[in-house]
């Protein structure tokens, strides 16, 4: 159990770390010598950080919500299919634009001095839905006033960063 908790931690911190951008959770969810093919980028780690990190200013929010984790135990290596949800708002002319895409993570994972992390990662894509023009958060929350620069989230300099003592941009 302990193993299956600490393996579903790195994979939580990995998708913290995309959406922030935060190279340091990122780095830290892979070994030094790990791969990544998400079909649109293959490559190490190292070379993903450098793709990844400063995203595409035109990628200004991500969110990737983690759904069931199939881990399968063997000594020090798992294999973790997981599910994903993962909203991207696209900037565009004239309107931003928010999609959806549907997948699976295939994670390769290995135990090293007690630590859990990836050491392959395959993306499966399921579906894709572009939804259509982003909100527009000067117009407020269904009618109400929001301060929009205090409650949504960005992939740089979100709020949450206080909560969890980051530094915020």
């Amino acid at each position: 159990m302990l193993d299956r908790e600490s393996i579903r931690q790195c994979l939580a911190r990995l998708a913290r770390g995309e959406d922030r951008r935060d190279a340091a959770l990122i780095d830290g969810a892979f070994w030094p010598t790990a791969t990544v093919d998400y079909g649109i980028f293959a490559g190490s780690v190292d070379d993903y950080l450098a793709w990844v990190v400063p995203g595409s200013v035109d990628v200004v929010v991500t969110q990737h919500v983690l759904g069931q984790s199939l881990i399968q135990l063997h000594s020090d290596t798992a294999l973790a299919e997981t599910h994903v949800l993962a909203y991207h708002r696209i900037r565009a002319t004239p309107d931003d634009r928010d999609t959806m895409i549907g997948g699976r993570y295939l994670d390769w994972l290995d135990k090293v001095g007690g630590h859990w992390r990836i050491a392959r990662r395959t993306m499966l894509y399921d579906w894709y839905r572009d939804m259509g023009e982003a909100v527009d958060w000067s117009a407020g929350l269904m009618g109400m006033q929001l301060d929009a620069g205090r409650y949504t989230g960005r992939a740089v300099g979100d709020p949450s960063g206080a909560l969890l003592g980051e530094e915020t941009a």
